[in-house]
């Protein structure tokens, strides 16, 4: 999709997204002392305004500015730096200390050109986070795209760091419950994939 059609999808309903944080974002990173964040492909901004709510200087970038334009709605008077730019050219290096990108699926060649750039914008010791549909997700899991091309492992995040100064704090599958069971749904099975890395 390019960034016309997701600037579609985001005026077409009122939010795509929860306005809450994702579960492992907000799990992964309540431990970080705040500093200075970048969420790239940030969409309506769910994760970096609950960052910038907790204490962070944050970047929410995006390539689609009707998503951007909602977030700085939702966002209210909490203060973030909201840029239209392509994940996939980004160029800020060595500038934050938490780079999070979540469910930024892309094919392999652009999501490794956007994997390498959230890293370059680490400072020495910063954290980078990625959530991303996880490849087995299309046969055991539920929901996510439905293209192989776009899904990814936490290995293939890896590969895409090869070569750079990093240690992996966790590179794994994770289950993430769908629906509370409580509804006309039952509850499912979604798998993610999720990599944490610092910059050394």
């Amino acid at each position: 999709m390019d960034a016309s059609a997701w600037d579609e999808r985001y005026a077409a309903t009122e939010l795509v997204w929860s306005a809450e944080p994702n579960r492992f974002v907000a799990e992964e990173v309540a431990g970080l002392p705040p500093g200075r964040a970048l969420d790239l492909a940030a969409g309506e901004g769910r994760n970096a305004i609950w960052l910038a709510r907790r204490g962070w200087e944050v970047t929410a970038a995006d390539f689609s500015q009707v998503a951007l334009d909602k977030g700085r709605r939702l966002a209210g008077d909490t203060s973030l730096r909201w840029v239209h730019a392509d994940a996939t050219r980004w160029d800020e290096p060595a500038a934050y200390d938490l780079v999070v990108v979540a469910y930024l699926q892309l094919p392999a060649e652009e999501r490794r050109a956007a994997v390498r750039a959230a890293f370059a914008s680490l400072a020495p010791g910063g954290t980078l986070l990625l959530v991303a549909h996880d490849s087995t997700n299309l046969a055991e899991g539920t929901g996510g795209p439905q293209d192989p091309a776009v899904l990814m492992t936490a290995e293939d995040v890896l590969d895409d760091l090869a070569g750079a100064d990093l240690e992996v704090v966790r590179a794994e599958r994770v289950a993430r419950v769908v629906g509370d069971g409580h509804g006309e749904e039952p509850a499912r099975t979604a798998w993610d994939c999720l990599v944490r890395v610092v910059r050394r």
